[in-house]
């Protein structure tokens, strides 16, 4: 992990929750020590699948207040949903570089809004695109499965392109999701990601919050590694 690696934080992704009992799953992980909630919003075109919008995120809100709600938008123009997440109470509002022309103007409106930008790419798109818009955004996301999907696999050859942003960018905070738990925890954190999102691992353990210090832990070892090493 290069120089300058943000804060480790282990954001669950509440998909992978009882969805009928929503709010108290969500409550469960944050007693648990998570540091955020990562919310997956998928619109049937930019991904085949379908959740929610921000409807839901709306009823969350008011049960969980002072809790970071990290908004993963796999929608098709995601230009059209920022007013609506924001009004919901979304705090960071992460689209993909796919799926708009103009990312420049989607960052200025998520900012406008008084929202984080985050900015994602799945697995096929090359990480250097991302060069014009990592300075503009407050985190950036690589997809280590194909979203859209569940059940797959971790993909480590990801790793050279959250390498590539640590070394190229510093201490922007990058995230990485699909297939992250406890057996590749650590090639995420020497790659350089800091920004943890897990599913199943965290949602399905017997102890989530030991789940997460693990985690957490790996990460802020790598971090310091990295530091001692400047």
């Amino acid at each position: 992990m290069a120089d300058g690696c943000g804060k480790a934080k282990i954001g669950p992704s509440i998909l992978n929750s009882d969805l009928s009992n929503l709010a108290s799953e969500c409550q469960r992980m944050v007693d648990s020590g998570a540091d955020y909630l990562h919310l997956d919003v998928m619109d049937g075109q930019f991904v085949p699948n379908l959740t929610f919008g921000h409807p839901v995120v709306k009823c969350l809100r008011p049960k969980l207040q002072n809790v970071f709600f990290d908004m993963h938008m796999m929608v098709a123009a995601p230009e059209q949903w920022i007013e609506g997440m924001q009004a919901a109470g979304a705090d960071q509002y992460t689209f993909h570089q796919e799926a708009t022309d103009d990312p420049k103007t989607c960052i200025r409106k998520i900012k406008e809004a008084g929202m984080k930008a985050g900015i994602g790419i799945k697995p096929n798109t090359p990480v250097n695109v991302l060069d014009p818009f990592v300075d503009l955004v407050d985190m950036v996301l690589i997809m280590t499965v194909e979203p859209g999907f569940g059940g797959q696999k971790f993909m480590g050859d990801m790793m050279p392109k959250i390498q590539y942003l640590r070394e190229h960018f510093g201490t922007i905070d990058i995230e990485v999701d699909g297939g992250v738990g406890p057996s590749t925890i650590q090639q995420c954190a020497d790659a350089g990601a800091n920004m943890i999102v897990s599913g199943s691992a965290v949602i399905g353990s017997d102890n989530p919050r030991e789940t997460m210090n693990y985690m957490r832990n790996v990460v802020e070892e790598a971090i310091q590694k990295s530091q001692l090493e400047r």
